[in-house]
């Protein structure tokens, strides 16, 4: 069973990132949206932890570019691809406002940055979210 929640997660986590990748390509176009509209056309179904992380992370963007830009050393997150940006905004916001440990929050990123983005970017996915585990929490 454990195992299977994992899985589930790891691919509600892959969601979340299109879904938030979607949001900050609309918001850099000034495309006009609807949040529920955008999680409905990757989600057929309703998640609650989708929902949450996608409405917590847009909810508190601000201070967790914030947060991202602090930790980023030599960088900003603005300069970051759009999936790089989300993966790193989901993972902020996991860290500090929910219950998920830590080194799951971190692993997940991780492999989803394996995924997606480079190597270059991977490690500074994976080094901000140590120092914000670090040092935020």
């Amino acid at each position: 069973m454990g195992d299977f929640m994992n899985l589930n997660r790891s691919e509600l986590r892959k969601k979340i990132m299109t879904i938030l990748y979607q949001i900050n390509v609309y918001d850099n176009n000034k495309v006009e949206y609807n949040v529920d509209d955008v999680i409905k056309s990757v989600m057929e179904i309703d998640n609650e932890f989708v929902k949450e992380i996608v409405y917590g992370t847009l909810t508190y963007k601000e201070q967790l570019k914030k947060i991202a830009n602090k930790y980023l050393q030599g960088w900003t997150i603005d300069r970051l691809g759009n999936t790089d940006q989300a993966i790193l905004l989901m993972g902020i916001y996991e860290l500090m406002y929910t219950k998920t440990p830590p080194v799951v929050v971190i692993n997940e990123s991780v492999n989803l940055a394996k995924d997606y983005s480079d190597d270059k970017v991977k490690n500074m996915i994976n080094a901000t979210l140590d120092k914000v585990y670090h040092e935020e929490l």
